[in-house]
């Protein structure tokens, strides 16, 4: 920033100008700040100009060092060992339930239903509550009492939202997903299942005798979620895998993407239905001994703990007669011996 005396006669004015780049790359200035009319200031410094215009150039000085500071980046600092506040967290979490339109959602489940309570509200706790105190839906009532916007609803409009929140349950997954594509474009090329152990007594793989839930869950390619459905604990796992793919091709869009799972929902059925439609199927090998599953095309044969070991899958096979399991193996050493006797033959 400089000074400049503008003005003819007695109405000349002594300003601070700054300088800036117009659209077109030119330079130009313009009028920071007016310090005041020269015969005004002159007296004040016992009409020496020179002292005035002394003075007038300290200001610019003190004008230039304030604009710079204004208009510095802010650097946070970040620290990974450093524990986040309650409510910074809880900011967070409200911006994202604010980009997702919880607004919209639950304005809409509104207008299919009769009830008065604001359920927009519930949902927004009740999401803050599983975040930052898990808990029973009772203990979530107390814990949104802790925010700075106090609950205006009752204990029981919660449980009485909770059948609501289930019959919608379809539209809110679809709705989210949505919205998120403003937030992340989402990954759907790729969607991968995993499912949790409604409580029934069934098959644990744990082996334990604890009535189980089953609950399957959709992620897309980057690991996020993308849709869930809950079963009982007594059926076959693998009669729960089309029922939660026609949801995520009718509500979500997602025709065409290539399946990954364990071999336990490998079925025939399964597999018929994710070689339509432009989906495809993948059976993922694990290495014996582990439960880890791994693909094929990621082994370094080179190494010799790798080469030297078995890899396997499991593909049930399923008839009118009879159900089988398919058991496929991979070894590097076998596949190694076998291109030695496809080269002897080749000759």
């Amino acid at each position: 920033m400089y000074v400049a005396i503008n003005g003819t006669g007695n109405s000349k004015s002594i300003y601070i100008m700054s300088s800036y780049r117009k659209n077109n790359g030119k330079t130009s200035s313009r009028i920071f700040r007016k310090l005041g009319r020269l015969n005004d200031l002159l007296p004040q410094f016992d009409n020496n100009e020179e002292k005035l215009l002394e003075w007038a150039r300290s200001e610019a000085k003190k004008d230039t060092l304030s604009h710079q500071q204004d208009t510095a980046p802010v650097l946070i600092p970040f620290s990974s060992d450093k524990k986040i506040k309650k409510n910074e967290v809880l900011l967070f979490i409200q911006s994202i339930c604010s980009n997702l339109h919880f607004d919209n959602i639950c304005r809409n489940i509104k207008n299919h239903h009769k009830f008065e309570y604001d359920i927009h509200r519930i949902l927004c706790d009740l999401v803050y509550a599983r975040v930052l105190y898990p808990s029973s839906k009772r203990s979530s009532f107390s814990f949104a009492h802790s925010l700075l916007e106090q609950p205006k609803y009752k204990l029981q409009d919660i449980y009485r939202s909770l059948s609501i929140l289930a019959e919608e349950s379809d539209y809110i997954q679809a709705e989210v997903y949505r919205n998120s594509n403003f937030l992340h474009k989402r990954n759907t090329k790729v969607l991968f299942e995993q499912e949790d152990e409604l409580k029934k007594y069934g098959k644990s793989k744990e082996h334990r005798p604890n009535p189980i839930v089953g609950m399957g869950l959709f992620m897309d390619g980057d690991g996020f979620p993308l849709a869930f459905d809950i079963f009982p604990g007594n059926q076959n796992e693998q009669k729960s895998l089309k029922p939660l793919e026609h949801k995520v091709i009718q509500d979500f869009d997602c025709s065409e993407f290539i399946y990954c799972s364990d071999s336990g929902l490998a079925s025939q059925n399964n597999k018929l239905f994710n070689d339509i439609g432009g989906r495809s199927y993948v059976i993922q090998y694990r290495k014996v001994g582990s439960s880890t599953f791994i693909d094929l095309k990621d082994l370094d044969e080179n190494d010799p703990e790798v080469y030297e070991s078995i890899y396997y899958k499991e593909v049930p096979i399923e008839s009118k007669k009879i159900s089988e399991t398919l058991i496929v193996t991979y070894s590097p050493i076998d596949k190694t011996r076998a291109d030695r006797q496809s080269k002897k033959h080749d000759k």
